[in-house]
């Protein structure tokens, strides 16, 4: 049997043609997934891009809500900012009706929640008797609270010079190769990078999650196995922005416990005066209403104000069932509101 040379140029391109076939399908293919990731990225930076404006929204509608109440003497939990249903004399006001929840903005929509800043003490205000009160109530042992106060304070402070627990440049450079800040603190993170502060004293250690080990107390300080526990972290009544006092009216019962000269019943009296009785706490006259030792008051008054003007925003931006997270921290002076900080945080 004969096999006819002309046959064996036809197999060959048959096998030509197959081979190119199936390098176009492969290339073809590969074209329509590049075609389909750049499709779903270009969706996804068109999504990020309605997702910022949505929470940069929520944001600017924080502060219209913060202009409208920005006029009245005091601040207080029951005002619309906080989502209460309002204070003072509003019963015109054109918040009655509006909603910091599930707010409309084009595509989607926007729920915020605002934390008047001035609930907290200013850590860059603080000065050494609140900072040592503050390290007290926490349950840091005697022989830190030196440390840490004097080492927060030099941290702030100009100068090469330290205090006799603090640290400086010198300091640092030789523990962790970085200088002293030398100015006010501008994240609460910082807090971490000075001398004598623990991660466990920044963030707090409630007493079950202390230690693993059954724990003997007969003394002060804590075993080699143990982590020492502290009711709340510094970074739970600390912040670097805000006006300088404490608003009696916002700031909860831990931060008021904090004040060097307040006692239990004054801070549970003063709860009792903001919100649930006639007439209302709304000046700090009123406090001696609300049981304040007329010794201590002079010592009170130098950190409390009834009134907050910085505010940190949180911006929930949702399209679908896909949500972004948005912070700001803003000033108000009267009816005059700022933003000084906005970022994606989630």
């Amino acid at each position: 049997m004969k096999i006819s040379t002309a046959q064996k140029p036809r197999a060959f391109a048959i096998v030509i043609v197959l081979v190119s076939v199936t390098v176009l399908a492969l290339l073809a293919g590969a074209f329509a997934y590049a075609m389909k990731v750049e499709t779903r990225l270009l969706a996804n930076t068109n999504n990020d891009e309605q997702f910022y404006w949505i929470g940069r929204g929520g944001i600017d509608r924080a502060c219209w809500f913060l202009a409208q109440e920005g006029n009245q003497p005091f601040t207080s939990l029951q005002q619309y900012w906080n989502h209460g249903p309002g204070d003072g004399p509003e019963t015109n006001s054109p918040l009655a009706g509006e909603s910091l929840d599930n707010y409309q903005i084009g595509l989607g929509t926007v729920s915020v929640t605002m934390t008047e800043l001035e609930s907290k003490i200013n850590l860059n205000t603080a000065d050494a008797p609140l900072l040592q009160q503050v390290l007290t109530q926490m349950g840091v042992d005697a022989s830190a609270i030196s440390v840490v106060s004097d080492s927060i304070l030099d941290w702030i402070g100009p100068g090469d010079a330290a205090r006799p627990a603090g640290a400086k440049s010198d300091y640092y450079q030789g523990t962790g190769g970085y200088n002293a800040k030398n100015g006010p603190i501008d994240d609460i993170q910082e807090l971490q990078l000075i001398k004598g502060v623990t991660p466990e004293m920044f963030k707090g250690t409630p007493p079950e999650d202390a230690a693993a080990l059954p724990r003997h107390h007969l003394g002060f300080g804590n075993a080699p196995s143990q982590l020492p526990t502290y009711a709340f972290g510094l970074r739970d009544v600390f912040t670097p922005f805000s006006t300088g006092k404490i608003n009696v009216l916002t700031a909860d019962e831990k931060v008021l416990n904090l004040i060097p000269g307040m006692d239990t019943a004054t801070v549970e009296n003063i709860l009792k005066l903001r919100g649930e009785t006639e007439p209302p706490l709304r000046s700090l006259a009123q406090l001696a209403g609300a049981g304040a030792n007329p010794q201590a008051m002079q010592q009170i008054s130098r950190y409390l104000d009834v009134r907050g003007d910085t505010y940190e925003v949180h911006a929930t931006a949702t399209i679908g069932g896909l949500s972004h997270e948005y912070t700001a921290v803003v000033f108000r002076r009267g009816a005059n509101v700022q933003v000084v900080s906005f970022c994606r945080t989630k």
